[in-house]
């Protein structure tokens, strides 16, 4: 679900065509990952054309919003003014396809816990119109 707006001060995204849905979907709790209606290759950073099987059928679809950190720093400069620090600046690969890869901060846990591996879950921070992809940690239990 959506947090406060405007948690964290950010320089927004431009949007265009090809990125518009990323940025909003998680007004309603969606991630969006372009996807190929071809092949079904996700395709991120997104654009409209497929590099898999050079298709130009490629649409928004939601993803479980699951993935895996496998590259993290934590970073202690404040670079706004009121800006908490430490935080965690990750690369997260989705549970979808592992060469999907997204930056990003991971939140609710003290940054210094933060491991490459670790599971995480996506949750959105609204900014202006947008809503900020951010994951934190996720435990899976066995159902």
């Amino acid at each position: 679900m959506p947090d406060k707006p405007n948690e964290t001060p950010r320089t927004l995204p431009a949007l265009d065509m090809d990125n518009t849905a990323y940025w909003t979907g998680g007004a309603n709790g969606e991630l969006l990952i372009n996807r190929c209606d071809d092949c079904g290759y996700y395709v991120h950073p997104p654009t409209e054309f497929c590099p898999s099987c050079e298709s130009c059928s490629v649409i928004p679809q939601p993803v479980s919003g699951r993935g895996e950190i496998i590259t993290m720093t934590v970073n202690h400069r404040a670079w706004y003014p009121d800006m908490q620090v430490p935080y965690v600046v990750a690369m997260v690969a989705i549970e979808e396809q592992e060469d999907v890869h997204l930056i990003t901060n991971i939140v609710d846990c003290d940054p210094l816990s933060v491991k490459i591996g670790d599971k995480v879950k996506v949750r959105f921070e609204q900014a202006e119109d947008l809503w900020i992809p951010l994951f934190a940690p996720h435990m899976e239990t066995a159902a």
